[in-house]
């Protein structure tokens, strides 16, 4: 470790615990939410603030304590669900923050001599696909480049990546770097990149390609995964690209790990578990293969007063599966259910080093309304909601998800090409449209039970 490393580490420690100091009187808990492509961390983070409700006597947002991070834009999302012709607000491209402060009645004898209690949330908004970048930390170019290609060449994979592959066919790795050519190849990788997302793969790294911001068109992410020569020299395209590679993780993986990461108490991670299963077995595959690689990016366990300092652990993590008002509330179970098992080997691990873990299965915004009709002299339950693409009103049946969920997870860890014993619909469903008195949150599925699990403790 440089002199430098060493100097801003103990900037850092001062820093944090400075801040210990004032959390003793005013708690502050710094909750991250994040999850991959569509999971739904924006309505999720404003329903839960236009529901804040129970023991908490006001809510109110304060300014966020960090200058240089963009504000959550509470208001603006709200708006969009709650308008006269309600949409759903744009996805999280990029990291923001708001701080929500609570006044809650304090407990035991002597609560009412007490008063009540200010406990702060920051509430840290980031993209899955950013997470997806910690596990490269770990690896070097050439065993990220072996990984990455044999995931392209698989069987699920393959023909998304057909045009970059071909490119790659052509290429010679140890021929000196031409930029228009290299620029080439990491569009072609990126172009694959988000063909794989819009299948329904999760494992789609390096995040940033897909979510650039200012980095767009630099050359920290004009790189691509290559085969590995037998000799490397300086100038050749391998090399280039080793280094460019080693750069991303520098300036790009590493400052938001130490800045914004590192720092969190309580971990929520939403998933899309349904449209991972409407999408076949290989996309629920890659998805519980995507996440057990996210969870090993996080420190679990309790906090300690020399841990903050030193070096925090995430004492909460909770496992969500969104979109639960896609199904009849008698599904339910059965998706908290997969959601638990796909999720099993990173829960175990985090479990074991002192964190508290759960799962269960939400929707932050609930967009439909339950019916049962008759059909072929059975009753039948279905969800009804108005469909996003048309406006018109429409009734589902997603299909029946299995009791035990070895009937979905053997098939795909067995890279089946689709299920066998049955089709799972998805429908996407428009906001619906809301009558609300002042005061009033919005319409949910379990919210209130993943708060009470996140910060119910602090409060």
């Amino acid at each position: 470790m440089g002199i430098g490393s060493i100097t801003d580490t103990i900037a850092r420690a001062v820093e944090d615990a400075s801040d210990g100091v004032t959390e003793v009187f005013q708690p502050v808990i710094r909750v991250g939410v994040t999850g991959l492509s569509r999971a739904g961390k924006t309505v999720f983070i404003t329903s839960l603030v236009a529901n804040s409700e129970g023991r908490i006597v006001s809510a109110f947002l304060q300014p966020q304590p960090d200058d240089t991070v963009p504000r959550f834009a509470f208001e603006t999302h709200l708006a969009a669900l709650t308008g006269a012709t309600p949409h759903w607000p744009h996805s999280t491209r990029a990291i923001s923050q708001l701080r929500l402060s609570l006044k809650v009645q304090q407990r035991g004898p002597m609560a009412g001599m007490r008063g009540l209690k200010t406990v702060h949330i920051d509430i840290v908004d980031y993209p899955g696909e950013w997470l997806l970048d910690l596990p490269l930390l770990n690896q070097s170019y050439a065993e990220w480049s072996t990984q990455a290609l044999e995931l392209a060449r698989s069987e699920g994979r393959a023909a998304l990546a057909d045009g970059w592959l071909a490119q790659l066919e052509g290429c010679d790795p140890t021929a000196d770097l031409d930029e228009p050519k290299a620029q080439k190849l990491a569009l072609g990788f990126t172009e694959y990149l988000s063909a794989s997302r819009e299948a329904g793969f999760s494992a789609c790294a390096p995040g940033r390609f897909l979510l650039p911001g200012d980095l767009e068109g630099s050359p920290v992410l004009t790189f691509c995964p290559l085969e590995r020569p037998d000799k490397a020299r300086t100038k050749m395209l391998y090399a280039e690209f080793e280094r460019r590679f080693e750069a991303y993780k520098r300036k790009v993986v590493k400052p938001f790990f130490r800045d914004h990461f590192a720092k969190i108490d309580r971990q929520i991670v939403l998933v899309d578990a349904l449209g991972a299963i409407h999408a076949g077995p290989q996309a629920v595959e890659d998805l519980r293969g995507a996440m057990g690689d996210i969870l090993t990016s996080f420190r679990p366990g309790k906090n300690t007063w020399l841990s903050k300092i030193l070096r925090k652990r995430v004492e909460k993590i909770l496992f969500v599966a969104t979109k639960a008002d896609h199904l009849h509330h008698t599904q339910h179970p059965q998706l908290t259910a997969i959601m638990q098992a796909m999720l099993r080997d990173a829960k175990d691990r985090a479990d074991f080093k002192g964190a508290k873990t759960g799962a269960m299965s939400i929707a932050s915004l609930r967009a439909t309304v339950e019916q049962t009709v008759t059909h072929q002299g059975q009753p039948l339950d279905l969800v009804r909601g108005m469909l996003l693409d048309t406006g018109k009103v429409a009734a589902m049946h997603a299909g029946e998800l299995p009791d035990d969920p070895a009937h979905l997870l053997t098939p795909a860890r067995q890279g089946a090409a689709e299920w066998l014993d049955g089709d799972f619909e998805v429908m996407r469903f428009a906001p619906p449209v809301l009558t609300r008195k002042p005061g009033d949150g919005l319409p949910h599925i379990r919210l209130d039970k993943a708060a009470q699990f996140l910060i119910g403790d602090r409060l």
